[in-house]
């Protein structure tokens, strides 16, 4: 009797840790995928502005 009551109460705690690891693990990628994106953006920006400082440079070498 006894035997299954511990056998039930592991595999509750097993289930539970299951449950609980794939819940962190989601909201982790969730967190990377948005970490992600916006280091893309950023660096999106920052070749922008270096394309503008090249036009920039080119246009007073010009004049």
């Amino acid at each position: 009797m006894w035997t299954l009551v511990l056998l039930a109460v592991g595999l509750i705690l097993l289930v539970w840790l299951l449950v609980r690891s794939f819940l962190d693990i989601r909201r982790f990628r969730a967190v990377q995928r948005q970490v992600a994106r916006e280091i893309g953006d950023r660096s999106g920006l920052v070749k922008a502005r270096v394309a503008g400082l090249k036009v920039a440079f080119a246009q007073r070498r010009r004049s």
